[in-house]
């Protein structure tokens, strides 16, 4: 009888009223999938899960205590996960009513991706470390403002030189904006993530710290081994041919609105 009911009271509206809730989730996992938040997430679930058991075999104390705790998480959440919050709040933002138009056509990205690949070749033979962040639709004006101002035509000369051995500017990043360089010297936040391996250094944490936070695509040279990087959406990718190298950040720059799933083809995350 039950079931009778639901079905003829079953609307066209539900049906899409749980598409866009099974939707949501999908992406939600999306947005989690490889973060601490999963690990973060795991544990809910485990307290959840001693919450019921306890409240099943009456014991009370502990029922009583893991109650309160999941009352004191509910409030902690959103400090818990602020960095996961933030990065689902910018993609939500990045629609296409929002989305920031740019200022550079094709041919001229293109060549500012062989200016910088050709500046990498020679820092790389060189073991001159470099970090090189491309600003894509999420503004990096709070990293720019931590560096120097320079509004430059971006040349590989300039960016070698820029990351020459003991000047003032080698050891921040190279902020890229429309094709031109925006500032050099800039301070990018270094990721929490525990699991990297220990070969990446402060240089790799930082442009994964930055990927991690923005939709930002950043370019490491290593300092120790010479091998190019580069970094999207909390991910590293290494040991790849150069060609492969621009290919990835043409597909990235042309195409600002692709989703994070068309970057996998162009590296193993490591």
């Amino acid at each position: 009888m039950h079931i009778d009911a639901l079905i003829h009271t079953f609307r066209l509206l539900d049906i899409a009223d749980i598409l866009i809730v099974a939707v949501g989730i999908y992406y939600l996992y999306k947005l989690l999938k490889d973060t601490r938040a999963v690990s973060l997430l795991k544990g809910l679930v485990m307290l959840a899960i001693l919450n019921l058991l306890s409240h099943l075999l009456n014991l009370y104390v502990i029922n009583w205590i893991l109650q309160q705790s999941m009352t004191v998480l509910l409030f902690a959440l959103p400090v818990v996960f602020q960095p996961e919050l933030r990065r689902a709040l910018e993609q939500l933002g990045r629609g296409r009513i929002f989305s920031k138009a740019q200022n550079v056509n094709e041919e001229e990205m293109d060549m500012a991706i062989n200016e910088v690949m050709a500046a990498a070749r020679v820092m790389s033979r060189e073991h001159t470390g470099a970090l090189i962040v491309f600003e894509r639709e999420v503004g990096l004006n709070d990293f720019v403002d931590t560096g120097i101002l320079m509004d430059a035509v971006l040349s590989r000369e300039l960016i070698k030189n820029i990351f020459v051995p003991s000047t003032p500017l080698h050891d921040g990043a190279l902020i890229i904006r429309d094709g031109r360089i925006r500032a050099a010297g800039c301070l990018l936040p270094l990721t929490e993530d525990r699991t990297l391996s220990t070969e990446l250094g402060t240089r790799h944490r930082a442009a994964i710290g930055l990927s991690e936070q923005t939709d930002a695509v950043v370019v490491v040279v290593s300092e120790e081994t010479g091998t190019i990087s580069y970094t999207y959406g909390g991910h590293i990718y290494r040991h790849l041919p150069e060609d492969q190298i621009k290919e990835a950040l043409r597909t990235f720059m042309e195409r600002p609105r692709q989703t994070i799933t068309g970057m996998w083809k162009w590296g193993a995350k490591k």
